[in-house]
């Protein structure tokens, strides 16, 4: 293959790691520049959530470049929402309609160093301990301080891509210099994580392919499964108030909690105290960003441009579906970033901004619509109106998890869904009761000018 133009790339998360072998194998000069040291040679702190969700978006992404039989070694696979009572009792609610509809347990770190590997295979050069401290978009020059040590460098980008995440350094000097607009809307709630240890000789303490939701209204306990056996545990609580992670710093709030509101999860948490006292609280949000490129020169991908909260697993999915769909741009219009980039933002911005408005949607379900008889009633109703009217009528979290049309269109479609499943449930307990040649009418009626879903 020929070779491109060289692309400076910030950030070897997992979109900067996968997007690096996206252009690599297109021939380009892909150099990456990371702040943290090399995870594959260097233990980096705890912070961020060591497990992820994989689902169809993602799996797509990554089976376009060939790595998806490389990544199939690190899944655990989930088949549906593991829901824990204040008494200990359980009950699965099914992620899809068929066996097949599952989504995967994942290891962050694991997934990001396969995808390095891959890359550097590739072609991509990799340096780490450089933290961006300013860009200049007219000279198209980083300035970066390597960490440690202090010594300050600059180097010229040409054409550069921020991957660099939430708290993109890129973002920041495009709000400085250019007066882009940028909100970051914070939640009012945070998360810690702690750890369930696997059992004497390696085994898994719960059912291993589930996602373990303990709901409680306004906060919630989840559990990841590792490959190694244990599980990730997260706690997602308000920060302040009561019950908060402020409160929880008094004296014996943390276990009177935990034995109040998680018993059985308080049972398998062996170092509760030692974990939650020493791993940070995150915070969590929702960036939007009012421009995603500068001047055909530099473009924001994945967190950078659109961070949203964890509570549909779709942050990963989503950056990863940005580097699908910029390869796309680049076949269509090759090196002339200045058509690439407008068009990736026109493309991918309305789908942010829907995926962001979903998880949003997703955390009061998880937290707390998952104990309505109501909800569990129109789900199942959901699954049957699939089954009778396949491709027309496909529940809203299907349509995100295990189909690849535009989350735009998977919101457009699941809001009239919504109002068909709030029209034949009201007054009703059973799906017995509901007349389904009447359903099946309404789908027609709602749904079936649409193009089917794929």
């Amino acid at each position: 293959m020929s070779a491109q133009a060289p692309v400076t790339l910030l950030g070897a998360g997992l979109a900067g790691s996968l997007l690096a072998v996206y252009l690599a194998r297109r021939g380009h000069e892909v150099v990456v520049y990371e702040r943290l040291p090399d995870m594959r040679r260097h233990e980096i702190p705890a912070g961020r959530s060591i497990n992820l969700a994989l689902a169809h978006r993602g799996i797509r992404a990554l089976d376009t470049v060939g790595l998806m039989s490389e990544v199939q070694k690190l899944l655990i696979p989930m088949r549906g929402r593991m829901l824990h009572d204040k008494e200990g009792a359980t009950s699965l609610t099914p992620y899809g309609r068929t066996p097949t509809e599952v989504i995967y347990s994942v290891s962050r770190p694991g997934l990001n160093m396969l995808l390095m590997d891959a890359a550097e295979k590739a072609g991509a050069r990799f340096h780490f301990g450089q933290r961006v401290t300013d860009v200049d978009f007219d000279s198209s020059q980083v300035s970066l301080v390597e960490e440690p040590g202090g010594r300050r460098h600059s180097i010229h980008a040409g054409t550069l891509i921020a991957t660099d995440g939430g708290g993109s350094a890129v973002r920041q000097a495009m709000l400085r210099r250019r007066g882009v607009k940028v909100v970051e809307d914070l939640l009012p709630h945070a998360y810690k994580e702690l750890t369930i240890p696997a059992a004497a000789g390696g085994g898994h303490r719960m059912e291993k392919h589930a996602l373990h939701i303990w709901p409680r209204g306004g906060y919630m306990l989840i559990a990841l499964p590792n490959l190694d056996g244990s599980f990730t545990v997260t706690l997602f609580l308000a920060r302040e108030g009561a019950p908060s992670f402020a409160k929880l710093e008094e004296p014996g709030e943390l276990q009177r909690f935990f034995s109040t509101e998680f018993p059985d999860a308080l049972a398998l948490i062996p170092e509760l105290e030692r974990d939650f006292r020493s791993h940070p609280t995150g915070l969590m949000g929702t960036v939007h960003t009012e421009r995603w490129h500068v001047d055909g020169g530099t473009l924001l991908l994945g967190d950078a441009a659109h961070a949203i909260v964890p509570f549909h697993g779709q942050g990963m999915n989503c950056a990863f579906e940005d580097c699908l769909v910029l390869d796309e741009c680049l076949s269509r219009h090759g090196e002339d970033w200045g058509k690439v980039f407008p068009e990736f933002e026109v493309q991918r911005r309305p789908n942010a901004e829907a995926i962001a408005a979903m998880a949003l949607e997703n955390y009061v379900e998880m937290r707390d619509a998952v104990r309505d008889p109501k909800f569990m009633l129109q789900k199942k109703l959901g699954f049957l109106l699939e089954e009778r009217n396949p491709g027309m009528f496909v529940p809203r979290y299907s349509m995100v998890m295990f189909h690849h049309l535009p989350y735009s269109d998977a919101r457009h479609r699941g809001a009239i869904q919504q109002r068909i499943l709030d029209s034949l449930t009201a007054g009703i307990t059973d799906v017995a009761q509901i007349d389904l040649a009447k359903a099946d009418a309404a789908v027609r009626a709602e749904l079936g000018g649409l193009d089917p879903v794929r």
